[in-house]
């Protein structure tokens, strides 16, 4: 198994046993493989839900321009879906899942095939 696979396994794992959600394997596979090399990065791989600066680069970067939604209350809520539906007790979520979680929320699968 390659180590991309060995990410997806983990990441499908996560959204299994922590969100309770049978995710579609092509589209965890595209988002997955969209975040570049940092999945490989044990810290960029993860968002802390408690740092700003952190959750601001996931909602610009991610959210709003990879996935086009420029309305801030939408963000923002959709982001906090998604932290919530991680578990709050966690305060290190996966961004790959995080990532999946909010182009599942948007409906932006297009976007990733």
């Amino acid at each position: 198994m390659s180590q991309f696979d060995q990410k997806v396994a983990l990441y499908k794992k996560s959204l299994i046993e922590k969100c309770n959600i049978t995710p579609d394997d092509a589209l965890l596979r595209a988002v997955t493989k969209s975040m570049g090399p940092s999945i490989y990065n044990n810290d960029a791989e993860i968002v802390a839900a408690s740092e700003k600066d952190e959750v601001n680069t996931l909602k610009e970067n991610f959210v709003k321009k990879k996935l086009g939604i420029t309305n801030q209350a939408e963000v923002d809520a959709a982001v906090d879906k998604a932290f919530a539906t991680m578990g709050k007790s966690n305060p290190r979520k996966y961004r790959a899942v995080l990532s999946y979680l909010l182009v599942q929320h948007f409906d932006k699968a297009s976007l990733f095939s």
